[in-house]
């Protein structure tokens, strides 16, 4: 088969090897084959370039986790556009700068609409257009306004697909500054999908529940796409998003074999497991967990109860998501605590210098491939600090161990200088999260004028639990070198995390460094 170097060959080439096969259900509603969401895809493509939609045009959705954003979002590429999904739950001055930053030409929606993104939009001038799935007759209603005299193309058929087409359009979640724009082409996605596919062998006979939102690479292509270019099946809740008490029926009903999630959620499923446990689980092949770190106490609970290995990657925005991964057990061992191994590209560690380090010695974790990003949008200077020494940098700091899997020590700018100790705040979660009452763990640097910096954290516990300061002190020194024991406990109820479930360890800070 000839290596597609657009995500639309790829997925067409799914369509033409498994026509009748299911590639999308709404949970206990209708399902679509691979030919079928083709067709509807290239439907929508048509009514999109009738409408006068031109290649490079920026299209803005907001939606739920619907089969109308799906359809959407691939009709958008597939006209040569560039999708530019918003998170929902954005405030108008959010909207207003994501709409604005895109330059989006048109902003579609589900038939309910989004007040919010609609106000923006008009406020920008851009058109806003709704698209709506009849159940019955499973045509797309793209309320356009076409004028009698445009010529309507029949077909998107004489319409190439260039590698270099920058399909997607996303913003970082930016830590410590405005969000970047990150520009990912056809290419970009097809490199990223293969890779998703080969490292977790999908195929045409796995099938997965979509948990998280399709406005982030994690859900959209670990998810969604890269199933559907292998010729599998996604479900999507009923609901338009993740809900644990449904989860484990779709699980069932739709045959999975994996899902994918962020640690919140394998947590959320775990303690409905502790509290409401199905009479009946799937057989999974495997369980993966990406874009936060993953405390080995967690993975080890979730591969006991239920039975299959969890494989933690490693991902960004700007690599297309995937960069590396714990393999599958018949394919090498996967290591609680690390993220694996490169997949399908160079992946280095480096000093300042840009000098490659030796196993075993912390630097700044670098990538090169064809899944990343050519650069941020109108950021010349961001690009040249990210594209230095001829590598992307992606922040984090890291070692290879001898097996060339590798582990992460912290963001380099959340890691804790302590009277020039580095501590990394992702080894003070894991310590905290192996604790059995402990639900929820973050560990942060506050400014301190001793050491400079000083170790607090916060924890959520676990309910019915009543963990006090006291013990979690105790815990901790029973379990972490002197100095990264935590120096101030907060208990609470809650933690600030962004839409894809991270808890932002800089919103933390701020919020309890107010109260020092």
């Amino acid at each position: 088969m000839e290596t597609s170097t657009t995500l639309t060959a790829l997925l067409r080439s799914a369509a033409d090897r498994f026509p009748s096969r299911r590639a999308i259900s709404l949970a206990g509603k209708f399902d679509l084959t691979h030919s079928r969401l083709h067709e509807l895809v290239d439907l929508a493509a048509v009514r999109l370039l009738s409408s006068g939609v031109k290649p490079g045009d920026v299209i803005a959705l907001t939606f739920p986790n619907t089969v109308e954003f799906v359809i959407m979002f691939l009709a958008v590429i597939r006209a040569r556009a560039t999708a530019a999904p918003l998170n929902a739950a954005y405030t108008a001055e959010e909207f207003e700068f994501y709409l604005s930053d895109s330059e989006s030409k048109l902003l579609v929606t589900s038939e309910e609409g989004n007040k919010l993104a609609q106000d923006a939009a008009s406020k920008l001038s851009i058109q806003h257009v709704t698209a709506s799935l009849a159940e019955s007759e499973l045509k797309l209603n793209l309320s356009l306004n076409q004028t009698e005299t445009d010529p309507i193309p029949n077909s998107v058929s004489e319409l190439i697909n260039d590698p270099s087409d920058v399909a997607l359009f996303l913003h970082t979640s930016g830590t410590t500054s405005r969000p970047k724009g990150v520009p990912l082409t056809q290419q970009n996605l097809a490199s990223s999908v293969r890779n998703i596919e080969s490292v977790y062998r999908l195929t045409e006979s796995d099938s997965t529940v979509i948990v998280l939102p399709l406005f982030h690479v994690h859900g959209l292509i670990a998810g969604l796409l890269s199933s559907l270019g292998a010729g599998a099946a996604v479900t999507l809740p009923a609901s338009g998003r993740f809900s644990s008490s449904t989860f484990w029926k779709d699980m069932v009903n739709y045959n999975a074999t994996w899902y994918t999630a962020v640690p919140t959620i394998h947590q959320i499923i775990l303690d409905r497991h502790q509290s409401n446990p199905e009479p009946v689980y799937p057989n999974l092949r495997f369980i993966r967990s990406c874009s936060a770190s993953l405390a080995p106490a967690i993975l080890s609970r979730l591969e006991e109860t239920f039975g299959a290995p969890v494989l933690e990657a490693y991902a960004m925005t700007e690599a297309s998501h995937l960069m590396s991964s714990n393999p599958l057990p018949e394919d090498g061992a996967h290591k609680a605590g690390s993220v694996g191994k490169p997949v399908g590209q160079e992946m280095v560690t480096l000093d300042k210098t840009g000098r490659v380090l030796e196993e075993g010695v912390n630097g700044e974790v670098c990538i090169r491939g064809e899944n990343v990003t050519k650069g941020y949008k109108n950021n010349p200077e961001a690009n040249t600090t990210a594209f230095e020494f001829g590598w992307f940098h992606t922040g984090d700091i890291g070692y290879f161990d001898s097996d060339g899997y590798l582990h992460l020590v912290g963001r380099i700018k959340e890691l804790i200088n302590r009277g020039g100790e580095k501590i990394s705040p992702i080894e003070v979660d894991a310590v905290l999260l192996s604790h059995p009452d402990v639900a929820q763990a973050v560990a942060f640097g506050v400014p301190d004028a001793k050491y400079g910096e000083e170790i607090n954290c916060a924890i959520i516990p676990r309910e019915g639990s009543n963990i006090d300061v006291e013990e979690v002190l105790r815990f901790s020194k029973k379990n972490l070198a002197s100095f990264k024991v935590p120096k101030k406990v907060y208990i609470t109820d809650s933690l600030p995390k962004t839409a894809t479930g991270k808890i932002l360890r800089r919103l933390v800070a701020e919020h309890y460094a107010s109260q020092n």
